[in-house]
């Protein structure tokens, strides 16, 4: 009965008239940014964060989740018409979605695609609120030790997930931690690692942080690529899948389910993990194997449902245990920062409408993306044909009014430059800025919980291996940085990372 209760509440709250127009907003920006090559959602996350300052937070939260799943329903537009995806997650639609616009199946291959996103989402939503609430009980009862080991294996977890060289991941993680550290002591009130910059005495600006290191930075890097967006079907027709078709895809959408939902919890993977594993598994079960890679249809159920399953059961480790999975997720957490709200899993308990209204607004949101996206193709084929250098000049601007008009500061203007600059050469490296961002959100946590730690041991370090709970998750740390260690491992992971590049 208490769950329904919840339901009931969360449904309030969603079904609100403000929070339906913003979760429609969300969705169909979604939808747009995962169209358009080059524009992702989390670019489009970190430039619209000014803007949640002016919104409720669960209008806010709602909005922002909306444009993260609803790019995953776009991303596969693109990888069917352009075999160019929107999102890395929809890369590897691109195999057997491109393949069937070829022969004339491009209707087809969307609807495969808007019809299985939308199973997963629906069942990725229903997990969500079957697990999110006892996750979060069972998360109240961690002591400070514990959650401080978990915040260390939320962090080496990204480094282990992430692409390429395993130094550079830890390097970016150790550099996030550091700029999450400047601005006052909690305890002591004193400024520190300010370089005698008054205005940094808040530490440093979340917003354009974010905005720099994945908007204008993507941005100066899509620069450097010649532009190439010859769309193959300017019309699409046969929006429907037959009685044939749909049993085709009926397994191969519902162990995309499964999968996506499971590795959309871990933290740095996501939705892009979930939707290349469900096809390797796709190409290893599937009774029509021999036509993958060559337009069959699932190819195309199989990982836009675990992409778009990933993309909803990465709110678990947000919700309940104020953990990002993953970058968007971050952002999200530097959202509710920004509105006042503290990450964890007090939220459940002191914030109960927005927490049960985030998670019923997923399901309302994929029932409005299977309502846009079929009916909507047409519009989205047309979007294709923006020239690049507008949607630049758009954007930009854009970015600096945000966050301008949010700080009110010239010095914000500078860390947005800085944090651009910094964002195009960390590419250039070949370092991910992801890391960065998950240890500059949990930086200040961490420090917190370690520092509570140490006075609630009197100063005893071994207090984090003495408690089970933690010392469980500083073992599961070890193992998986020892794991990526391993030769052969980090060479996979550098021929990867070069083959991408």
């Amino acid at each position: 009965m208490e769950f329904l209760s919840n339901l009931a509440l969360g449904f309030s709250v969603a079904l609100a008239a403000k929070n339906i127009f913003f979760c429609f907003l969300g969705a169909l920006a979604g939808t747009l940014v995962g169209v358009l090559p080059g524009v992702g959602p989390l670019a489009t996350i970190a430039i619209l964060l000014p803007v949640t300052y002016t919104m409720a937070p669960d209008s806010a939260l709602i909005m922002l989740a909306g444009i993260y799943y609803g790019a995953q329903y776009g991303g596969s537009t693109t990888a069917i018409l352009l075999n160019l995806p929107g999102e890395a997650s929809s890369a590897i639609t691109t195999l057997d979605g491109y393949q069937m616009a070829r022969r004339g199946m491009a209707g087809k291959a969307l609807a495969a695609a808007g019809i299985s996103s939308f199973f997963a989402g629906t069942v990725a939503t229903v997990i969500v609120a079957l697990f999110a609430a006892p996750l979060t009980q069972v998360a109240m009862a961690f002591r400070p030790p514990s959650y401080f080991s978990m915040m260390v294996l939320g962090l080496i977890a990204s480094v282990v997930l992430a692409h390429g060289s395993v130094p550079k991941a830890i390097a970016m993680v150790l550099l996030g931690l550091l700029l999450g550290l400047v601005g006052t002591d909690i305890y002591t009130g004193t400024a520190r690692l300010n370089l005698g910059l008054i205005e940094l005495t808040d530490g440093v600006d979340f917003v354009a942080l974010a905005i720099g290191l994945f908007g204008l930075a993507e941005i100066l890097r899509n620069l450097e690529q010649p532009e190439n967006r010859e769309v193959l079907t300017r019309k699409v027709t046969g929006l429907w899948l037959s009685w044939q078709d749909l049993r085709r895809i009926a397994w191969p959408t519902i162990r995309g389910t499964g999968i996506g939902s499971i590795l959309g919890i871990l933290p740095g993977g996501g939705a892009m993990l979930a939707s290349f594993a469900a096809y390797i598994v796709e190409k290893k079960v599937s009774k029509n194997r021999a036509e993958m890679g060559k337009g069959a249809i699932e190819g195309v159920a199989a990982p836009e449902s675990a992409n778009n399953a990933g993309s909803q059961t990465a709110f678990i480790p947000m919700l309940t245990l104020g953990l990002p999975s993953n970058a968007v997720m971050a952002l999200m957490i530097g959202a509710m920062i920004l509105q006042g709200i503290q990450p964890g899993p007090d939220i459940i308990v002191k914030q109960p409408g927005l927490f049960w209204g985030l998670i019923v607004s997923m399901w309302v949101g994929n029932l409005m993306l299977i309502l846009l996206n079929l009916p909507l193709i047409g519009l989205w084929v047309r979007f294709l044909t923006v020239p690049y250098p507008i949607l630049v000049v758009a954007v930009t601007a854009f970015s600096a009014v945000g966050i301008y008009s949010a700080s009110g500061t010239a010095f914000s203007m500078l860390e947005l430059s800085v944090f651009s600059l910094l964002g195009y050469v960390f590419m250039r490296l070949g370092c991910e800025p992801a890391p960065l961002t998950l240890g500059f959100i949990l930086g200040p946590m961490m420090e917190e919980q370690l520092r509570r730690s140490m006075l609630m041991s009197r100063g005893d370090p071994t207090v984090f291996v003495t408690e089970p709970i933690s010392l469980g998750f500083l073992i599961v740390s070890a193992l998986g940085l020892v794991l990526v260690c391993a030769p052969a491992i980090a060479r996979r992971r550098r021929d990867a990372f070069a083959e991408e590049a």
